[in-house]
């Protein structure tokens, strides 16, 4: 089976001066990253997103604070994508960001991934965003949970591919 290549995937950018992304600049990159990673944890442990009771709550229709949260992330990104999409923002590399539609087909991938993906954060209590900021809020027992997740991420992509998308 032929691979399938994915239009709106790039590979990192390289700078014209160098040949090659410098170390101090993939250095910032990450301390960026983990700035912008831990304050979204403390911003999720402080909503009690994480909270296992929460989600409970939620699955079990006792409390609309999930649902609340949860439609204001909808709204959220709903506004900013239609504002990326009218000012044609660019990344700092200088590149049109684009946000392609998507292509429901018969929708097997989403009902399937959605029932999967559902499954698994009724089981375990959490999804994968809130599964690192459990662990970094001392729920270590959710390490095994982030493995679990990465690997299966990691068995996804290698088997995407092969996949009838």
């Amino acid at each position: 089976m032929a691979t399938v290549q994915r239009p709106d995937i790039h590979p990192r950018p390289i700078t014209p001066s160098h040949g090659r992304t410098s170390d101090v600049s993939l250095a910032r990159e990450f301390v960026t990253y983990a700035i912008v990673g831990v304050a979204f944890g403390i911003v999720l442990v402080k909503s009690e997103v994480v909270s296992w009771y929460r989600i409970q709550e939620m699955f079990r229709f006792e409390s609309i604070h999930m649902y609340g949260i949860l439609g204001s992330a909808m709204l959220t990104a709903l506004v900013s994508v239609q504002i990326l999409r009218r000012v044609e923002a660019r990344a700092l590399t200088g590149e049109r960001i684009a946000v392609p539609n998507k292509d429901l087909g018969r929708g097997y991938r989403y009902w399937i991934g959605g029932i999967l993906f559902g499954a698994g954060w009724a089981l375990t209590g959490a999804c994968p965003g809130p599964l690192f900021a459990l662990v970094g809020s001392g729920a270590t027992i959710f390490v095994v949970t982030a493995i679990a997740a990465l690997a299966g991420t990691w068995a996804y992509g290698y088997l995407r591919p092969r996949l009838p998308h």
